[in-house]
């Protein structure tokens, strides 16, 4: 986990070990969202049916990292299963594919090197499931949306972090988060990249994916 060549964030490289878990092959969608809202009655996030943000197969966007645990917490309920957010070690190893070592899904070639890489997310997210999948079959793992992550952030929390389950420190000002973004200059990130805000901001390129626990 982590890089030695990345942002200061990203290091000291270390190995963990975490439990067996189930994570989303593609990040929470329009429609899959709007069943939530339909549900719950929660008021929608920002930019919800503007165009560029509507499609039914697009990520969900600019939730709260409170809407996306209620969003888990709502679906655990409904069907009995424990869903919820990605630590940072999760995200990272499901993100990896189990290639170890390498910048990025496919291995060291650089973003720009994917097919149409100049001609994507020009207005906003992509519909989900567009890219090649990673070796574990996950689509868009560090690309289209940044995806929160359950744990704080802490800087400095590697060098400290425990090498069995790591999940953040118990208490923090912003959570972390992972993967590219549509918005940003580089639109898809490094497995090991990591960055962080407060958990009540809503952006226009912050969506989740979901984890299940599974039984051992």
């Amino acid at each position: 986990m982590g890089s030695d060549t990345g942002q200061d964030v990203e290091g000291p490289v270390h190995r963990v070990w975490v439990d067996s878990f189930a994570v989303a092959a593609t990040q929470v969608t329009v429609e899959e969202y709007a069943r939530f809202l339909e549900a719950t009655g929660r008021m929608p996030p920002p930019h919800w049916g503007a165009p560029g943000f509507c499609h039914p197969q697009q990520p969900v966007v600019a939730v709260s990292w409170f809407d996306s645990v209620a969003y888990c917490d709502w679906l655990s309920a409904l069907t009995g299963s424990h869903y919820r957010l990605p630590t940072e070690a999760e995200w990272e190893r499901a993100a990896r594919g189990g290639i170890e070592g390498m910048d990025f899904p496919w291995g060291n070639d650089p973003p720009m090197s994917r097919a149409g890489y100049d001609n994507r997310w020009k207005t906003g997210p992509e519909p989900v499931a567009q890219s090649q999948p990673n070796a574990y079959g996950l689509f868009e793992m560090c690309e289209n949306v940044h995806e929160w992550c359950s744990d704080w952030f802490a800087a400095g929390y590697y060098s400290v972090s425990p090498d069995r389950d790591p999940r953040g420190p118990e208490a923090g000002n912003r959570k972390a988060s992972r993967g590219g973004s549509w918005r940003h200059h580089i639109k898809i990130s490094r497995c090991s990249a990591r960055s962080s805000i407060p958990p009540e901001f809503q952006y226009a390129d912050y969506g989740f994916r979901l984890v299940r626990d599974v039984s051992h």
